[in-house]
């Protein structure tokens, strides 16, 4: 087959029966959206599984399949999943010279590409100046790196301001690390996502990576999954120090199935306070002891952690205790989840229980009060209450959180305290009283909450009791409390700056009552005056009409 340029494809485009170059009308149909604009066709997925957009097979000619995907000015995002096995190289390069002369594409994933494809990809990829997303996945660069360097190189040209980078599944190991330092150097200003799993680095890559990150200081997402720092401690706390002198906030951070130790969990536990989504989930050489130390900074008023993800660590109930410690008195997180879907857990009623204590604590109002009202989950699985020992007020107090947030605490108080003692706040004397009752107001749209049952469109209230029970329960609170204030306080109104206050008002109100008693005063004389009135003219008409008769009988 002669080999075919851009100035063939150019020249031929017009006369080009779209039929004869797929496989199928669908593809067909594909490469007139490209060569018209179509807005509907922004996106498009390449490969040769059933549910792609384009199925490349025998009879589609890649040349002028990377023709119309240069050519379109609409396409913005491109997804190619392998190229077909029996095609040579001439047409591979074929499509990429193609594609390298898009102006619209803004975003590249690529997966299982081979090494000759993904050698003719990075050849042409400078050419895509405007490129801000590219993900790259699936090739096995063990023996041979020149992949890494090619893309190093590329980062470190400058040609892009890559916002998202995914290099993942492609076993790059430390040298494979090494080898795009530079370029992310080049790059870091811009870049938000850096995606990094499954790629058999450990150690010495993790360190060389975090010397790279120190440009990265615009980075929200950050995956270096299911790569080996078993013996990373120090490097973990170099990535932890990063975050904290840049003061980073990142939205996700993952760790999962890391080989991570209690002594590198010590290591990470701070960057708790740096980013909101943490995983670690998998990393089942952690014990209590290294959960401890992420409890303590879950505890710290700086934390910012929002999700956190611990499945597939064999948690028991000392780690169970542990985490209940973390959460008291933490405002931020929201998702705690102890295991995946369909996971067993070794963590029994007992330790469950700790968690209820966290959620309620009981003892008093004030520690009710107290309690945890932010957790929002516990477990990644909706039926995990129905194959645990889960008590069901743990999940009542979690929906609660969940469901009605601004009155969780109230609830909570409401549904475990019938009597509220008031003695405790007899100290304040009455300036405590407005407090009370406000405090009754805003509790009371509890008596009509209604909470829906997980994975069903079932309700149920959150408080059983009728509204009579709920106002008898104020009336008594207040009359215990007014009944308890001291004589003495009474007496001295004067001196309490709250009814000092009150006094103005209450002068107010006398002051019209005193003006509505003289306004009634002069509307009774006005009318016992017109009554006087009315009644002598009476008299007078009476007068003229006995005159009248005694003339008629005359």
């Amino acid at each position: 087959m002669e080999r075919r340029d851009f100035n063939y494809y150019e020249a031929n485009a017009a006369d080009i029966s779209l039929e004869k170059i797929t496989s199928s009308e669908k593809n067909a149909k594909i490469l007139r959206q490209l060569c018209d604009g179509d807005y509907n066709l922004s996106i498009l997925l390449l490969g040769n599984q059933r549910w792609v957009q384009f199925r490349m097979g025998k009879g589609d000619d890649l040349g002028w399949l990377g023709y119309f995907i240069g050519r379109s000015v609409k396409l913005q995002q491109l997804d190619i999943r392998g190229l077909p096995a029996d095609e040579g190289k001439q047409q591979i390069d074929a499509f990429f010279d193609g594609l390298a002369r898009s102006q619209s594409i803004r975003s590249i994933s690529c997966k299982q590409l081979g090494d000759y494809g993904s050698a003719a990809l990075f050849r042409v990829l400078g050419n895509l100046s405007q490129l801000e997303g590219l993900s790259y996945s699936g090739t096995d660069f063990t023996r041979n790196r020149n992949g890494c360097f090619a893309l190093g190189t590329l980062l470190e040209s400058g040609v892009w301001k890559l916002k998202e980078l995914y290099f993942y599944r492609n076993n790059i190991g430390d040298d494979g690390v090494a080898a795009l330092a530079s370029g992310l150097r080049s790059i870091g200003p811009s870049l938000k996502t850096l995606g990094l799993s499954n790629n058999s680095f450990g150690n010495e890559g993790l360190l060389t990576l975090v010397s790279a990150l120190e440009s990265c200081t615009s980075l929200e997402e950050l995956d270096l999954s299911n790569n080996d720092f078993s013996l990373a401690t120090a490097e973990l706390r170099s990535l932890s120090d990063w975050l904290q002198s840049n003061q980073m906030d990142l939205k996700w951070l993952n760790f999962e199935s890391c080989g991570i130790n209690d002594e590198g969990l010590q290591a990470l536990s701070g960057t708790a306070r740096y980013c909101k989504d943490l995983h670690l989930a998998g990393n089942d050489s952690i014990t209590a002891l290294g959960l401890g130390h992420l409890s303590t900074s879950l505890q710290s008023v700086s934390c910012h952690l929002e999700n956190l993800y611990l499945g597939r660590m064999n948690i028991r109930d000392d780690g169970a205790e542990v985490l209940a410690r973390g959460l008291i008195g933490n405002k931020s997180l929201r998702c705690l989840h102890l295991r995946d879907a369909d996971e067993d857990i070794a963590i029994t009623r007992a330790g469950w229980s700790v968690f209820s204590a966290v959620l309620c604590d009981t003892s008093t109002v004030n520690n009710t009060y107290l309690s945890n009202h932010t957790v929002q989950e516990l477990w990644n699985d909706y039926h995990a209450e129905e194959d645990f020992e889960i008590d069901e007020e743990i999940v009542l107090y979690l929906q609660l959180n969940q469901e009605h947030p601004q009155y969780a605490a109230r609830c909570k108080i409401l549904m475990n305290h019938t009597h509220l003692d008031m003695v405790p706040f007899l100290r304040w004397g009455l300036k405590c009283l407005p407090l009370a009752v406000g405090w009754f107001e805003s509790a009371k749209p509890c008596t009509t909450l209604s909470i829906y049952e997980y994975d069903s469109e079932v309700s149920r209230q959150v408080l059983d009791e009728p509204e009579q029970v709920f106002q008898s329960r104020v009336l008594t609170a207040l009359y215990e409390f007014v009944r308890g204030v001291p004589k003495n306080v009474l007496e001295r109104r004067d001196e309490l700056t709250l009814m000092a206050a009150y006094d103005d008002k209450i002068a107010m109100v006398e002051e019209e009552n005193k003006r509505l008693r003289k306004e009634n005063k002069r509307l009774l004389e006005n009318v016992d005056e017109r009554d006087e009135k009315i009644a002598q003219k009476n008299k007078r008409l009476c007068s003229i009409l006995e005159s009248v008769r005694k003339g008629l009988d005359d």
